[in-house]
This record gives C-alpha cells, structure tokens and sequence, in this order.
C-alpha cells in the first residue's frame, strides 16, 4: 500500500463514517464503547505518536528514519483496515433506513464509493413490513464495500495487529536503599557494651584532640581549614578525624546518641564547616543494621515464634536504618505492601545511659559553651525520646496527621496498621518516592512548591494544628511524581502545644513580620525567651536575631532563598547570646525552632523563591478565625 493511497483510502472511509453517524449515531456510539476497536485504536495512535518522536530524534540518520517510515506504513494499514471492517460492521447491521431519518444535508461525495455505496431508503406506510423482510435477508448475506485499488488488499492478521500495539509498561517503583557505607553489625544492647563504647570514644577524641592542637600550634593547618570561619570551627575536639570517630560510634551503638547527631547533621556551613558537614551527613543518611538473628529475635518478642505467618512475604534485609529501629519491606495477606519499622534492642532502656555519657564527653572535654544551657537541651532530649520509643505513640500520631491533613490533597500521610504495631514493631502503608534534599535537580517550579508546602505545613502545625511533627530530617519526607504529593513519614518525634504559647509565640512572629522591635521585646519576655533582667547589649542581639527570621515572612514579594544570608547573621550574633544569656529558652521551642530552621535549610539548598508574606497573612487569617 502506497502511502497516496492510504489517505485515499482514509479519505472516503470518513465520509461513510459521517453519513453512517448522522443516520444511526446512538447505535454506533453503543456499539463502538463495547467493541476492543476502541482500545486497539488508542494504543495504534500512541505507537505512531512515539515513532514519529523518534523519528525526529533520528533526523539526519537515514537508516533508523527508513526503519521508523516502514513502521509507521505498517501501522497505518493496521487503521485502514480495522476502520474498513468496523465500518462494514456497523453498515451491515441497518441497511435499510427510514426516509424521514435521513438528514438533509445527507450526500456522500467521494470519487472513490460515491457509486459504490447504496441503501433501501423505505415511504413511512412501508416501514414495518419491508424492514423486516429486508433486514432479514440481508444479515444472511455477507456485506462488502468495494473499493477499487491499485494493489492487493492488506490483510492484516490479529498477531500483526498485537504486534504494532503498544502495551503499557507497569511502573516499576524503587526503594530507598541502604548507604554503601553501612554495615551489618549488632546493637549493643547491655548498658555495659554501650557504655564501653562511649568510652572509648571518649579516650580516642582527646587523642585526636591533642593531635590537633600540635599541628595547629605548628602551623600545619590546610588551606580549607584555614578558610573556614564557622561557629564551631575553632574547638579542637570538632575535627574532621574525630567527627568521623564520633559518626563510627553513633553509627554502631544507634539509640538516643544517633538522634543527637542528626540534629546536628542538618546543619548549614555557617555552623559547621563543609568537611564536618559532609562526614555527619552519614548519621542522617542511614545508620548500620542488625543482623537477621538479632532483628528475628525481636519479631519473636513481640508477634510469637510464628511471626512469619503474620505475613504473604517478608525481606530480610532493611531498605532504610534510622535511629532507633529499620525498616523492611512486607507483604500482608490480602496484598497490600507495608513498611514494617523494627526498634534495636536495648534502645529503650538504654536513653537515660546514652544522655549520661554523652554528656560526660562533653563535660570531661569541655565541647559546648555554657550558654547553651546543655542540660535543659538534655533534659528535653530525652522526654521526648521516652515518647519516641514506644511506636504505639508513633502509630497513635500517624493516624491524627493522616486526619488533620484530609482536607490539604498536597501531602500523603501514609496508613496504620493497627493490628500489626506494638511498642517495638510499626507496621504503615508502604509509600514510595523522593527524598526532598535530593530535588535540587529539578525544576524551578517544582522546587518552590515543594518548598512552599513544607513551609506552609510547618506553619499549620504550630498556629493551627497545635501538634508538630518536630523532626526536620530531610529522609522524613518524600515526593511522589505519580500523585503529585509530597509523602510525610516518621510521626515518632510529636509535640502539642497550648493555646496560651501558640498564642504568645504568635504574637512575636507577628511582630517581626510587621517589623516592630517593642512587640517582639514585649512578647519574648512574656513567653520565658528573656527574664526582664538583661543587658541592652543582650536584648539587642535577641531582638536582631528574631528580626532577622522574621524578614521572610516581612517581604511583601516572593523571597529568594538562594540570596539571604540570616544564617551567617545570626551567627555573629550568637556570641553575644551565649554570654549574656541570663535563661533558658522555653523548652517548647527546642523541637519547634530544630523543625521551623530544618526547613528553612532545605528551602536554601533547594534554592527556593517563595512569596513566605503571603503564606504567613494565609495561615494568620486562618488562626484569627479558629481562636
């Protein structure tokens, strides 16, 4: 078939098509939903669609052009012929119609089957008897439509037809896998075992430490370190050998230590520079994994000796390890996929030993300043690690989220399993999708409304909600490219706030939004933030400071994150606080600010450009209605 006589061809296959339409459409309509034409049609259409995009990425290379033409010929004979027999189908159902039936604009003009196509066109008085009789006699026939060609007819065979088809490919959805770097090893579960590693921790840092200080009294530094003009940059104990000694351990003992470093992890270059960055990033990324023995020993603790009959299937080895349990890949009995969370051993019992020894590193050696007021940090670490490990708490929190969120259709919370979670197991809704700090590839636009959704989440959670997912690790959400979603996880660190510290610590968001000094000094004194009894010098900086993230939310048009500098700001800034600093800062805002400056990290890494004055009028308007 030449490719001047498929359009012919196609050409007056139309024109019946119409004429048959106008006369008998609701029949064809019926006809055509139920007839596999339909679906064979669509998928022809795509398969010609994706070869002529071939065919322009082959410009300028004739062979593969050749190849794609004489596809595209095939499938073009597969149409022609479909469309003729279907035609000749639907013609042979009614060849008989009424005359008042016939529209007046009715005429078939086409040089090819203008003669070669005619009907019983029957008077009204006639209709009942000849119709029958006609149509009778005609379905015992067979009805052909005659076209005159030039060349044998194509015949195409229903394995041709299968064969130009295009089928669609199931999507195939990859896990997060573990880092290269993790390793199988076994949780120190004894108090004794954990405390011997933090003690041995403890010798090798003041080795490293020493080590240290020679070569920085020898003037052996490098030229990166030299560069660097950080917040901890200074203190001997923070090098790049010891972070690496500090990871290993965390790393290796897991618990209430690993969640310690992960706060510290997400940081920007302005606290930590870029080495110590890079080596803590492996505390975020993923920690080691027990062995299949000691990880079998606790599904028997908590499900029986038949645990494996819980589940259709079940992988051994996790696709994540996170601080205080991994995660593996099951498979329920009426099919669903879950994400079933095991807690380490030892983990639980071990929070008040863990905060022990790290603390005594950091006394013994000297490594915070005193205006960090660490034990109140401490103090509230491990209250809210007590929560943490007890993963009903964690399944109790997915499931309010997963109801506070059913009216925003941008984010996915994923489903509880309740009768599969225990204090140490949590089994959810197996999700998929990206990490978020691993977007930065993408597009402007898909960038600044990932930003702009966390920010507006983050947001909702304090002055709406009341109730905050406080654990900014980025790995804690993901996006979803099929639903368009961004995918939240780990509801294990949660907080819920009174209505009278929303409504204070609104007031001084308020006031930095407007830019007025007095309210934020006025309302920071009311919340605990100062005592009354401070410095000027102390007050200036704290009130500089709380401008100064104010001003996103202070700038009447969509604010570059890519252009601020308040991280490096307040870093000149903190000094000043942590030696004039008089108290502590409410213990409500430890989590609150770790989650509020996690985000506002992943906007600058992403490098987003969001209208934050707009989103915070949004959420203010909402909370003044809800009071």
């Amino acid at each position: 078939m030449k490719t001047s006589d498929l359009t012919v061809v196609l050409n007056g296959l139309e024109a019946v098509a119409r004429a048959f339409i106008k006369i008998n459409g609701n029949e064809i309509t019926k006809t055509l939903k139920n007839s596999s034409l339909n679906s064979v049609s669509r998928s022809v259409r795509t398969s010609l669609e994706e070869k002529v995009s071939e065919a322009i990425t082959y410009a300028g290379k004739p062979d593969s052009l050749a190849k794609i033409a004489s596809e595209i010929t095939g499938r073009g004979a597969v149409v022609a012929e479909s469309v003729k027999q279907y035609t000749a189908f639907i013609v042979k159902q009614t060849p008989v119609v009424l005359k008042k039936e016939i529209p007046s604009d009715f005429e078939i003009n086409h040089p090819i089957i203008k003669d070669e196509l005619s009907f019983t066109v029957l008077e009204d008085q006639n209709v009942k008897t000849a119709f029958d009789e006609t149509n009778e006699q005609k379905m015992k026939e067979p009805f052909i439509i005659n076209i005159p060609k030039s060349e044998p007819e194509v015949v195409v065979s229903s394995n041709e037809i299968k064969k130009f088809s295009v089928v669609k490919k199931k999507k195939i959805h990859s896990l997060s896998q573990l880092s290269e770097r993790a390793q199988e090893r076994k949780v120190p579960s004894s108090q004794f075992a954990r405390i011997m590693s933090y003690g041995a921790l403890a010798a090798s840092m003041g080795i490293g430490a020493a080590a240290e200080v020679t070569r920085r009294k020898l003037g052996l530094k490098t030229g990166k370190e030299s560069e660097a003009n950080t917040l901890l940059s200074e203190n001997p104990f923070l090098t790049e050998a010891n972070a690496k000694r500090i990871v290993d351990t965390l790393c290796k003992v897991r618990g209430a230590a690993l969640k310690l470093g992960q706060m510290l992890s997400i940081q920007d270059n302005a606290m930590i520079n870029p080495q110590l960055a890079a080596v803590f990033e492996r505390v975020r990324q993923s920690a080691d994994f027990m062995p299949k023995w000691q990880m079998e020993g606790v599904l028997q603790t908590e499900y029986g000796f038949n645990w494996e009959e819980k589940f259709a299937e079940f992988d051994p080895k996790p696709f994540a390890a996170a601080s205080i349990g991994q995660v593996h890949r099951a498979k329920l009995h009426n099919g669903a996929d879950a994400a079933l969370k095991i807690q380490y051993p030892g983990v639980a019992k071990s929070i008040e030993s863990d905060i022990k020894s790290l603390m005594g590193i950091i006394n013994l050696w000297d490594i915070l300043p005193k205006g960090m007021f660490v034990d109140n940090v401490m103090s509230v670490a491990k209250r809210e690690l007590r929560k943490e490990v007890n993963y009903k708490n964690e399944a109790e929190a997915g499931k309010r989220f997963k109801k506070l969120l059913e009216p925003y259709p941008q984010y996915l919370v994923p489903h509880v399993y309740e009768e599969l979670c225990t204090t140490n197991v949590l089994a959810t809704e197996l999700v998929y999708g990206t990490p978020i700090d691993k977007l930065d590839n993408k597009d402007q636009d898909l960038r600044n409304w990932v930003c702009e959704n966390l920010l507006r989440l983050c947001l909702m959670e304090i002055f709406l909600f009341r109730f905050m997912q406080t654990d900014p690790n980025w790995s804690n959400f993901l996006y979803n490219e099929d639903s368009e979603q961004i995918v939240l996880l780990d509801f294990g660190a949660c907080n819920e706030y009174t209505p009278e510290f929303v409504s204070t610590y609104m007031s001084i968001i308020k006031a930095a939004a407007d830019q007025d000094r007095k309210g934020v000094l006025k309302f920071s004194q009311e919340l605990g933030f100062l005592s009354g009894y401070e410095t000027p010098i102390m007050e200036e900086a704290h009130v500089d400071a709380v401008m100064i993230l104010g001003e996103a939310f202070a700038y009447k048009k969509p604010f570059d994150f890519r252009q601020q500098n308040m991280t490096q700001r307040i870093h000149h800034l903190v000094p000043i606080m942590l030696k004039h600093r008089l108290t502590p800062p409410p213990e409500e805002t430890y989590s609150l600010h770790r989650k509020m400056s996690g985000i506002f990290l992943l906007c600058t890494k992403l490098g987003a450009v969001i209208d934050c004055s707009k989103l915070f009028d949004e959420v203010y308007e909402k909370y003044k209605t809800s009071k």
